[in-house]
């Protein structure tokens, strides 16, 4: 029998789901719409099955540490670089950016 893959957990005991809807932050709400941007038919630059291979892919401890949307943007700024679109200095660029400002 294959091993079972980290992030697999179908079946396992995970705890009570809870129910309750609660807020977005906006960042949330922001990866969300990236990844709609992304995968709009006019771009087409991202998918469902690349997202799930860019979250699957993170190593067992990145996966627990990280919460949902955190693993949407890891995915994303994995696929996007892998395609081309941007390059890992641009995104450490960006990303100093944003901290010098106060917005990370």
């Amino acid at each position: 029998m294959p091993k079972r893959p980290h992030h697999d957990m179908g079946g396992l005991p995970a705890g009570k789901v809870e129910k309750a809807e609660h807020d977005y932050a906006a960042w949330e709400k922001r990866v969300d719409a990236m990844m709609v941007l992304l995968s709009d038919k006019k771009r087409r630059l991202m998918n469902t099955d690349m997202l799930r291979r860019g979250i699957e892919s993170l190593p067992p401890d990145a996966y627990d540490r990280m919460g949902y949307y955190e693993r949407w943007m890891h995915s994303i700024a994995t696929m996007m670089q892998e395609r081309g679109v941007v390059t890992k200095a641009e995104l450490d660029a960006r990303m100093a950016k944003l901290r010098a400002a106060g917005e990370t």
